[in-house]
């Protein structure tokens, strides 16, 4: 393989160069992004970024040693692939033949109709700017109460921010938790002082205003809209790659273009639908965890190793409202919920089950439950829900032998 194009300058991208110079890689390399800055973590930019504790998240890569083409501010416009192999990358400034092709390209922000002013949380850029409008007094509205909006809600409240956070859903976190589990943080946002609209649908973005579908205005000075995001793929229309959500992979990360599964094409991060043996579907997973280790495995499989396959219990976390809230699993398979502790209390955790298999876990400040309820779904040890159900018990010790 003489020329691997890398498209897509996040983290995933970035992890997928490490990893096929780690495995011996000895041909070119050339990262595509349509970023002007170097490659950089995304997490803290609704986090220590926004409160301003942090300024530059750049990636720690020595690029001289990764002997890695950067072409920044470079945008895919089209895939041509070669048959049965190989093909072409059209860029903004070019084209790129490639004999191997990682596609990285993550994810943009979903937007709102309108004409007013509003913005979007997803680059450095973004958080830089919105930040230089947080201080006290401004009216800050925020359209999505998930993971997103709950960390922006809660750095604006402590800037002295007068919050309002407008959900469609009838709970925080629904999309992402169910409506049930969702509903346990709605009480974080009046203890922030943050006021919370539930069932509230968005009709319009208006200059200074935003409009609610029964008529209502609700008055900002800044609209930050966190509803979700869409794999960036508009690139790949007409290469016959297929997409179901995202670009759809097996469980190493191969793409099927034409009909063939391509081992000379793979699809990491945000944007690839990957197939998870473990749950017996493809997982959409948006988050750091997956583009920070799924890049070694879609690696492997570009270079022929055999044997290379990605599927881990999916792991996320958020820091809200002063607290660590961490999620491992995948619980839209579980038949109920199980509550450690008390939702009303400091710290407590919740379990889906089907059976006694421990299915995924949400924790707020119980560390240890979440490391070791992950061990378990990884290992696949079945557990005794009456015993789970005790705060007190170590998770570990809730297993059947």
């Amino acid at each position: 393989m003489d020329r691997v194009i890398v498209v897509g300058g996040g983290l995933a991208g970035v992890r997928t160069v490490e990893a096929l110079r780690a495995k011996g890689h000895q041909g070119e390399v050339i990262l595509v992004s349509a970023e002007r800055h170097r490659p950089y973590d995304r997490p803290p930019l609704s986090k220590a970024v926004l409160a301003g504790d942090a300024d530059d998240t750049t990636v720690d890569v020595d690029w001289d040693e990764l002997r890695c083409e950067m072409l920044l501010g470079e945008r895919a416009t089209a895939l041509r692939p070669g048959d049965p192999s190989g093909g072409t990358v059209v860029t903004t400034a070019g084209e790129l033949e490639f004999d191997g092709l990682v596609i990285a390209t993550g994810a943009r922000p979903i937007t709102l109709p309108g004409p007013g002013g509003r913005r979007v949380l997803r680059t450095v850029d973004d958080s830089r700017a919105l930040r230089a409008r947080l201080a006290p007094g401004v009216r800050l509205v925020i359209v999505g109460a998930g993971w997103i909006g709950a960390e922006v809600a809660t750095t604006a409240a402590r800037k002295g921010c007068e919050v309002t956070v407008v959900e469609a859903a009838d709970a925080p976190l629904s999309g992402a938790l169910g409506p049930e589990v969702g509903a346990l943080t709605a009480r974080w946002y009046d203890e922030a002082g943050v006021r919370l609209r539930t069932g509230a649908k968005v009709a319009a973005v208006e200059p200074g205003a935003l409009l609610l579908a029964d008529g209502e205005r609700i008055a900002a000075d800044e609209i930050l809209v966190g509803v979700g995001v869409r794999p960036e793929l508009d690139w790949l229309a007409g290469s016959g790659v297929e997409i179901d959500g995202g670009v759809v992979t097996d469980a190493a990360f191969r793409v099927t273009v034409a009909g063939a599964l391509r081992s000379d094409i793979v699809a990491v991060g945000d944007c690839a639908a990957w197939w998870s043996k473990r749950y017996g579907r493809r997982l959409l997973v948006e988050h750091w965890d997956t583009a920070l280790n799924a890049p070694t495995v879609a690696a492997a499989a570009l270079l022929g190793e055999e044997g290379a396959e990605y599927d881990p219990v999916p792991y996320f976390w958020s820091e809200q409202f002063g607290r660590m809230v961490q999620y491992a699993g995948y619980h839209p398979v579980a038949e109920r919920v199980l509550h450690r502790g008390d939702p009303d209390g400091s710290t407590w955790a919740v379990c889906w089950l089907t059976g006694d298999r421990l299915d995924a876990v949400l924790t707020v400040d119980r560390p240890r439950d979440l490391v070791q309820a992950r061990r378990v779904m990884s290992a696949g040890t079945p557990v005794d829900p009456d015993l789970l159900a005790d705060p007190e018990r170590p998770v570990r010790e809730a297993t059947r032998r």
